[in-house]
């Protein structure tokens, strides 16, 4: 399995970014794929996770009502939707995924497939 995220870059307080991570290597649709952060210092924390089959959406509080999970499963492609960022979402963010669903989906050890990650940094 392979992930590969891309989309990360500088973006002002209040603006909007979209990361992209593409899936390849999978072999069933019965796996979780999402969104784990890094920042500075800081331990990784989840971020947002989609279950492919399905389409359950799981989100951190520290996200919710202004990040939207989404996928295009003819791109085999997840998508995460960031609006009215702030400084405190400057993290690396990497892409994750797992088979099949765990209902710890918010622990990073969870997830064995890792992709590179990509920088958002959120600044005026």
């Amino acid at each position: 399995v392979q992930l590969q995220a891309s989309g990360g870059g500088l973006v002002q307080p209040g603006y909007s970014l979209r990361l992209s991570c593409v899936v390849s290597g999978r072999t069933s649709n019965d796996f979780t794929v999402g969104w784990f952060r890094q920042a500075p210092e800081k331990e990784r924390e989840f971020v947002s996770v989609i279950k492919w089959s399905g389409g359950t959406r799981y989100y951190a509080d520290s996200v919710k009502g202004r990040f939207t999970i989404s996928k295009d499963s003819a791109k085999s492609t997840v998508y995460l939707q960031m609006n009215s960022v702030k400084p405190e979402d400057t993290a690396v963010y990497y892409c994750v995924a797992r088979w099949p669903h765990t209902v710890r989906y918010y622990r990073a050890n969870e997830y064995p497939h890792w992709g590179q990650g990509t920088l958002v940094t959120v600044s005026s």
